[in-house]
């Protein structure tokens, strides 16, 4: 299968907190890196997430945000620190690439008018912000 979404990262499952109708679901993806992805416990369930399960965390570009820090009084629950290493405008939007620590990349797609009032440019840190609900899991 092949998808229009831009980030497909391979991790492992972490941890499930299940809920009555959702679960929060954490995949790691590298030594220090880990993303949270609130699903549907019936989605658990058909796609057998148990730790230790490989899948990919699924995300559109128009899903991620950048902030050039971590915010500490946010609802989001994915802030993902690393370096900028594309930051190309477009002729209303910009592509905004993001590498973490462990080397995943992060592509957002931002206004020009945001990355130009972040500031944003190749080499500078930033962070990477993404809700939970707006991260898809895959399973093979």
């Amino acid at each position: 299968m092949r998808i229009s979404a831009r980030n497909q990262i391979k991790g492992t499952v972490k941890a499930v907190q299940e809920g009555a109708v959702n679960a929060v679901v954490t995949i790691s993806f590298g030594d220090q890196s880990v993303i949270k992805s609130d699903i549907t416990m019936e989605a658990v369930k058909e796609l057998g997430l148990v730790e230790g399960k490989e899948c990919q965390a699924v995300i559109k570009a128009t899903n991620v945000m950048f902030a050039t820090e971590k915010l500490p009084q946010l609802s989001a629950r994915n802030q993902i620190e690393g370096t900028i290493v594309k930051a190309q405008l477009g002729a209303v939007n910009a592509s905004v690439a993001l590498e973490d620590a462990d080397g995943n990349r992060l592509t957002g797609s931002i206004t020009n008018e945001a990355v130009k009032q972040l500031g944003l440019t190749e080499g500078m840190k930033a962070v990477a912000i993404i809700k939970a609900t707006d991260v898809l899991v895959a399973v093979d």
